[in-house]
């Protein structure tokens, strides 16, 4: 993406011409070699990125086709600032100062913010954020696929079927197309599972999880394999192995499950999907999901860890990365000739973040961005509606007045120092378990620190042991077919209702029934 970014502003620089006729070469030959336009000092150098940036928009035509095939990717938690934070973690990688660049899908033509908030509370967490972009509905924080008439950990109101909902993922199924669910996460985890389950607690992943005393509500495991929209799932890649097996097996990597009712959730899967006539295949490592054939599997179940899949920076060699799993599925369900419907979520830059580890949230967010690129690589723009968001922020902060191409993940410019004359960071979080309390009534000193750690916890000002998600509203980016709905600003909620509109899917307004 760096590289095209480059080579479409030198192509402009070739076009480009002056009110007169005469091109700005011809009119400047000294000034405006293509060196010095690349110099930020020279003035024509924002001029004519301004101007590329006008051209650019002003030739970008409304696409109003149906969209056959849709791709919402998350950032779990990719706030603004982690953004803006990873251009330059990216940056500084290929001898850039980071800033000026963009990451894949901030050159699609069209963005928005989604205000995040749940019913109940101000602060969104990834459960009624979940249901609020897959489903249409907001619902009550730690609740997933349930409106607001449910309070979590409601049981009662879970077994009633007034009180769910569903979302893309149904509507797709109903029109035929194929669906499929990528995470870095357990494929139980609130982001995953407000695609396909209906619970009264995000944390009832298993059985194990569910209240000992009172009603049992059906497990959130047990709903992706047995539930009406889980079921029918075609491609479901991610983590969280053990909460499909017994507390009496081991899965192949020699770990236990956690279920305690003593089923096998995978033979289920198995044979549920075989008693429907196609041929499933359940796989657990990098090299069975890159062997895969897609003209003998249309359906495949991958868990790759037991728990959630490892960290990017910590991966191993039988660990699939995002973009592998984004493009094997994508190789799977663009078979169908109906279309699909992909929901592809990068999960760990939230689980980084809830750490205070922001170099592991930064190289997450890149990872995303890399997905995003490989499925651009192989769809067709004019059928695909790729949009693009996250679920909520979280409390890291960019601040300071750094010099240009400074290390994103060190301290800010010592020339700004604190009043204690103590250095900070440029990255830190308003709470978490950074926090480093005072020696001898003095700030903690970060020159004493080694910031340079995978696993350095960066600075919070209030302790405590998970730092919490932020109340801002989110970006959202789109490219495809009514891509320009996504526009402006608007309740998380609507997102849902405009993908179905482009695609032609769900009880609500759409394209095909004006």
């Amino acid at each position: 993406m760096l590289n095209l970014n480059i080579a479409r502003t030198l192509l402009f620089l070739g076009c480009v011409v002056c009110s007169n006729g005469r091109s700005l070469r011809a009119n400047n030959k000294n000034l405006l070699s293509t060196r010095s336009l690349f110099d930020e000092k020279n003035k024509e150098h924002w001029k004519i990125q301004a101007q590329w940036t006008l051209r650019t928009k002003l030739e970008t035509p409304l696409n109003k086709k149906v969209a056959k095939n849709v791709i919402l990717f998350l950032g779990d938690g990719m706030s603004i600032p982690t953004l803006a934070a990873t251009r330059v973690y990216i940056g500084r990688k290929f001898g850039h100062t980071g800033e000026e660049l963009k990451l894949s899908f901030e050159s699609f033509p069209y963005t928005g913010l989604a205000k995040t908030y749940c019913v109940d509370h101000n602060v969104a967490d990834s459960a009624c954020s979940g249901t609020a972009y897959l489903s249409g509905i907001k619902g009550n924080s730690g609740t997933l696929g349930l409106s607001g008439a449910v309070k979590r950990g409601d049981c009662k109101g879970q077994k009633d079927d007034s009180n769910t909902v569903t979302g893309l993922m149904d509507w797709a199924q109903k029109a035929g197309k194929s669906t499929g669910i990528v995470t870095t996460t357990r494929v139980t985890h609130a982001s995953p599972a407000a695609a396909y389950a209906h619970s009264a607690d995000r944390k009832w992943e298993a059985d194990a999880d569910l209240p000992r005393q009172g009603l049992r509500c059906e497990d959130i495991a047990s709903q992706l394999v047995g539930g009406r929209v889980g079921s029918s799932i075609d491609v479901i890649f991610g983590g969280g192995r053990k909460n499909f097996y017994s507390r009496n097996d081991k899965d192949s990597s020699g770990n236990f499950g956690y279920r305690n009712d003593g089923r096998n959730l995978i033979r289920e899967w198995l044979l549920n999907k075989q008693s429907h006539g196609v041929a499933p295949t359940y796989i657990e490592n990098k090299r069975e999901l890159l062997n895969l054939d897609k003209r003998k599997h249309k359906t495949v179940l991958g868990l790759f860890a037991s728990d959630h899949m490892p960290y990017n920076l910590e991966a191993g060699i039988s660990d699939p990365s995002l973009s592998e799993m984004t493009q094997k599925a994508i190789e799977i369900l663009s078979q169908n000739q109906n279309g699909y419907m992909l929901f592809v979520e990068g999960g760990r830059i939230d689980t980084a973040h809830h750490e205070t580890k922001a170099r592991k949230a930064l190289d997450e967010t890149a990872e995303l961005a890399k997905a995003v690129e490989a499925a651009l690589r192989m769809v067709d723009p004019e059928n695909t509606l790729i949009v693009v968001t996250s679920d909520h922020s979280h409390t890291m902060s960019y601040s300071g007045y750094s010099k240009r191409g400074s290390d994103i993940l060190g301290l800010a410019n010592a020339k700004y120092n604190a009043s204690d004359n103590l250095p900070y960071s440029t990255l830190s979080y308003a709470n978490g378990p950074g926090y480093k309390p005072p020696t001898d009534f003095r700030r903690h000193n970060l020159m004493l620190d080694n910031m340079n750690s995978l696993n350095y916890t960066f600075p919070s000002m209030v302790p405590i042991p998970r730092e919490t998600h932020g109340g801002e509203d989110v970006a959202v980016f789109a490219k495809g077919p009514w891509a320009h709905l996504f526009t402006g600003n608007y309740e998380q909620s609507f997102i849902p209702h405009a993908i179905a509109y482009a695609a032609c899917i769900g009880p609500g307004l759409t394209k095909c029934n004006l």
